[in-house]
């Protein structure tokens, strides 16, 4: 049942596992672990609608390159599922074989581990089963930029497709309003004792649980784990951990502009960096897509200098030569949209600030930075697209002048696909969490969503987490089970 923390402090005395955030991971994990017979809060911080009550305790400082977390996020129930896309692909298994540009490695799993799991997000986010993740275009000759594959949700609205399941459920309590502002660790157990939580005037109490998991997005579980004082006081999070670390996002550059050869289709081109490219390069994965505009008029003065030039051409018997004057739609037409892949970077971080917010948790300040392997990956991807464009016939791009100079400042956009500042890792030396997405030095607490990737390739996060969090559904349903005494099946 869906209740208003402001208005109902109902909660139960112990629950089996206690969820903090009702975005697409932790609504996926709610609902599936109360199917499965336990007891489960999740608790959502904001309400059932957007309000600026909630939305303004993600206000926060910036010191890098502007992330616009504010905007970007949504701090109500559904979370930011509610102005997704719904653009879905999948990984690539090379995407777990093989680190990432840079010093540190990659997933501590086989793709296979989530591959599983791939039916079950597809259906969670209305994809149809057994529909392929489709190319809309060919490939580039010159085979370093597959056909992009993907499919697009309506896009599913978390908190509207599963509200009847979220209030009737049984065994599941979920609270809005409901804010998370401490995490409780009790060293001696090597186990997280509860979560306090708070309405908007402040009162408080805690939630107890035999399994916890944060899944409030990549800056908030970051946030959550470094204002826990008793997790420091452990040595579970320290200022020089890794928590908060490995911010990434992905890439949207100013690549240029296209033009296409006479006769061309105008629809969408979308394409992916090959596993060849990735090898060759030594460089990060990226998605490319051109797009054409509304056809260039050709009207007054200018109409009359490019008759005049075309005549000039014939006349000269060079039209074949510079037959982009005489074919072309003008310079301009199409423009270049991407989402590159951004290497883990240890600079590139969520940390806190000693000013509190209004509920006494830490503020937050991003510090969203790049690396010298960002733009040779930019720079790789730029070049060769460029290239391969007019090898395969299909017109010539014009870059930007920074994509292949990197003296020169980057200009981009982020795509709000906040990810890795709880990185899963083989040890906590490299990241946050385990293989299972536990807490490294804790028994009891997990981290669900894009915080926990390793590295994000050039694929939209919110499937591939779905496909994460159905496998940490089974993971604690065994632990449950197990502690209950039920022999659980190999």
């Amino acid at each position: 049942m869906i209740k208003d923390y402001q208005t109902q402090k109902t909660l139960r005395v112990l629950y089996d596992v206690c969820i903090v955030g009702a975005g697409p991971a932790g609504i996926t994990l709610a609902l599936r672990l109360a199917k499965a017979g336990w007891s489960v809060a999740l608790l959502e911080a904001g309400g059932q609608a957007y309000a600026e009550r909630s939305q303004d305790f993600y206000t926060c400082t910036s010191s890098g390159l502007e992330l616009y977390p504010h905007d970007t996020r949504l701090r109500f129930l559904g979370g930011t599922s509610n102005h997704w896309a719904g653009r879905c692909r999948p990984f690539d298994a090379s995407d777990f074989s093989d680190p990432p540009p840079g010093a540190l490695p990659g997933w501590p799993i086989a793709y296979a581990e989530v591959e599983r799991y791939l039916p079950a997000a597809m259906d969670i986010v209305d994809l149809e089963q057994g529909a392929d993740f489709r190319a809309v275009n060919t490939a580039l000759n010159g085979g370093e930029f597959d056909a992009d594959r993907f499919l697009l949700s309506p896009p599913t609205r978390f908190a509207q497709k599963y509200a009847a399941a979220l209030n009737d459920t049984p065994g599941l309590d979920v609270f809005i309003n409901c804010n998370c502002v401490d995490l409780h660790f009790d060293k001696a157990s090597g186990n997280l004792a509860s979560v306090m939580v708070s309405d908007y005037e402040r009162h408080r109490e805690a939630v107890v649980a035999k399994q916890f998991v944060l899944a409030m997005g990549a800056i908030e579980n970051a946030r959550q784990l470094l204002n826990s004082g008793s997790l420091a006081a452990a040595g579970v999070v320290g200022k020089d951990g890794m928590v908060g670390r490995c911010l990434m996002d992905h890439l949207n550059v100013e690549m240029g502009t296209f033009i296409l050869k006479s006769g061309q289709d105008t629809g969408l081109r979308s394409y992916y960096t090959s596993e060849a490219f990735a090898k060759t390069y030594k460089a990060g994965k990226g998605n490319v897509s051109a797009a054409v505009l509304d056809q260039v008029k050709t009207y007054g003065r200018m109409a009359e200098v490019k008759q005049f030039l075309e005549s000039l051409a014939c006349r000269w018997e060079v039209a074949d030569k510079i037959d982009f004057i005489a074919n072309f739609s003008c310079p301009g037409d199409g423009i270049i949209g991407t989402m590159i892949e951004q290497c883990p970077n240890l600079q590139s971080r969520v940390t806190l600030h000693r000013e509190k917010d209004a509920l006494g948790v830490a503020k937050v300040n991003v510090n969203w930075a790049l690396t010298p392997e960002d733009r040779h990956t930019i720079k790789c991807i730029g070049t060769e697209l460029a290239k391969q464009f007019a090898d395969s016939g299909e017109g010539f791009i014009k870059l930007n002048e920074f994509v292949y100079d990197t003296s020169k400042p980057l200009k981009l956009e982020p795509h709000a696909h906040h990810m890795g500042t709880t990185r899963m890792a083989a040890s906590p030396e490299h990241g946050v969490v385990d293989h299972d997405c536990k807490v490294f030095g804790t028994n009891n607490l997990y981290v669900a969503g894009s915080s926990i990737y390793a590295r994000g390739a050039a694929a939209n996060p919110t499937m591939p987490l779905l496909q994460f969090a159905l496998r940490l559904v089974d993971h604690l349903d065994e632990r449950l089970r197990s502690a209950n005494g039920v022999v659980v099946a190999s």
